[in-house]
């Protein structure tokens, strides 16, 4: 088994908080158990040898080791109440108020593709057959480009989609083989795409609701306030962001307005 020495446990922490915002600085022991067998399967001896590997940008080493230190762990209408919130009181306001019926929603930290999925049925749904009216553009990222293949594929069991109504079942996926696979009339909503959080937020059209739920876990609380003063920015006047229930923002030193456990909405001015 390939030890983690003081300096490299160090480097490591240092490298992954600069590069892609990820806090290791209390994980010594989870490193260190998640990557020493991989590292001495690769013929390397040390830590400070596989991190010198990665340094190279090499994309598929990168891709892995985000994957081996964080968990992809989600499901269809996890955390149910932010769909509700959205069905009962966003999507509605956007019906009576937005004259160009465009939506643009952001789902970061989308993982293996079942919220942006449920946030494209929750949508499609409520405005059924006027949904043809509406431009909904849903854009999904995430670090890892292995959770991301998964997700543009749309194929889930029958365990992964337990949650959701007996309906959307039907209307939403094609059975396949006891696999259920996501219609193309949902898919054509969502745009998957790699983005490190840690990295500008160009948002040419700024979103309405963005969606990042379970993921700033992973920051130390600098870094997520960063990454919530770029959200704001990126959201609209009067838009929302929906984060974990296991998250919080300082309000103090927020500018978004607490609406409920989990929401929060930009100040609004006119559109």
């Amino acid at each position: 088994m390939v030890k983690l020495t003081d300096n490299e446990f160090l480097e490591f922490v240092q490298y992954m908080h600069k590069n892609y915002g990820i806090d290791l600085s209390k994980k010594r022991i989870l490193i260190e158990g998640r990557l020493s067998n991989m590292i001495e399967k690769k013929g390397m001896s040390s830590f400070s040898q596989y991190l010198d590997n990665i340094k190279k940008n090499n994309k598929d080493e990168i891709t892995v080791l985000i994957n081996k230190l964080t968990t992809n762990y989600t499901y269809f209408y996890r955390e149910e109440n932010h769909f509700k919130y959205l069905k009962e009181v966003i999507l509605p306001y956007e019906e009576k108020n937005n004259k160009t019926k465009i939506l643009n929603i952001w789902s970061a930290g989308c993982s293996s593709g079942e919220e942006p999925y449920t946030l494209a049925m929750v949508i499609d749904d409520y405005f059924k057959f006027a949904g043809n009216q509406w431009k909904i553009q849903i854009l999904a990222t995430d670090i890892s480009e292995n959770v991301l293949t998964k997700a543009r594929e749309g194929v889930y069991s029958g365990d992964a989609v337990k949650n959701l109504p007996e309906s959307f079942k039907k209307r939403y996926f094609e059975n396949i083989n006891d696999k259920y696979q996501v219609v193309p009339d949902i898919k054509k909503h969502i745009t998957f795409k790699v983005f490190n959080l840690m990295d500008p937020i160009i948002a040419r059209n700024k979103y309405d609701v963005i969606f990042c739920r379970n993921v700033m876990i992973y920051f130390n609380a600098e870094t997520k306030m960063n990454i919530v003063d770029k959200f704001y920015e990126a959201n609209k006047a009067g838009g929302y962001l929906m984060i974990g229930h296991a998250e919080t923002i300082q309000r103090n030193k927020s500018k978004y307005l607490y609406i409920n456990p989990a929401i929060y909405k930009k100040e609004e001015y006119d559109r």
